[in-house]
């Protein structure tokens, strides 16, 4: 089973937690658009009836080619369930490094007012410790960015803006910062010195917000609970 099969094990197992009636959260990226898919699937097949909130402007056009009802999150600020992937995701804590696609900042503000947030990934996104495979992306105000990511140097990372001369803007306007920090020995405590920086909007440290992770291995499904 190639890499993209597994994303799909993970994202359809994730949606079947999905039940009538729910206000639902829909993530994004490679591993969360199986997840929209297979939830229009399920209101196609078995009518199922859902109301969704998207991440970003990609998942926000996904949804609505595929008929999903969406609502912003202004007009449903709490929701049942939301779905989506992971870079990284630390055992035993199951805190997270998400952003990798770019839409970090309404990822979080869309998960943290899930009840319950499920991540689903293949097997190869299971780590001891955040920050061995990924950079920490910082969402930054483009007004005096420079400054910002000198701010950023001083917490010890290797900040690089994301796309150079050609910099990403995310859908809220702003640009990533990618801080290579290396393993992380206590993320929590680094998500606050990263908040308090100022210029910085939002990072890519997911604390104590995931319920569950779905992994699709080799083996199988293996699900992963905080604690």
């Amino acid at each position: 089973m190639d890499m993209d099969a597994l994303k799909q094990k993970a994202a359809y197992e994730a949606v079947d937690l999905v039940e009538d009636g729910m206000i639902v959260g829909l993530g994004t990226g490679s591993t969360a658009k199986h997840a929209v898919d297979r939830v229009a699937w399920r209101m196609r097949e078995e009518g199922l009836r859902i109301i969704g909130v998207p991440t970003s402007s990609r998942t926000r056009e996904q949804a609505l080619s595929l008929g999903i009802p969406l609502a912003t999150l202004e007009e449903e600020p709490a929701l049942d369930i939301a779905i989506d992937g992971a870079d990284e995701i630390e055992l035993g804590t199951l805190s997270l490094i998400k952003g990798a696609g770019g839409a970090l900042l309404q990822e979080k503000l869309v998960e943290v007012s899930a009840k319950t947030l499920i991540i689903i990934a293949d097997e190869s996104k299971k780590v001891d410790k955040l920050g061995g495979r990924f950079a920490v992306p910082v969402e930054v105000v483009r007004f005096g960015w420079r400054s910002t990511q000198e701010r950023l140097r001083a917490l010890g990372c290797d900040p690089v803006l994301r796309g150079g001369d050609d910099p990403y803007v995310t859908d809220e306007q702003h640009y990533l910062i990618d801080c290579g920090f290396g393993l992380i020995e206590d993320a929590a405590t680094l998500a606050d010195a990263i908040k308090a920086v100022t210029g910085v909007v939002e990072h890519g440290l997911f604390i104590g917000m995931a319920s569950r992770a779905i992994l699709a291995t080799r083996g199988g499904i293996e699900v992963l609970l905080p604690g």
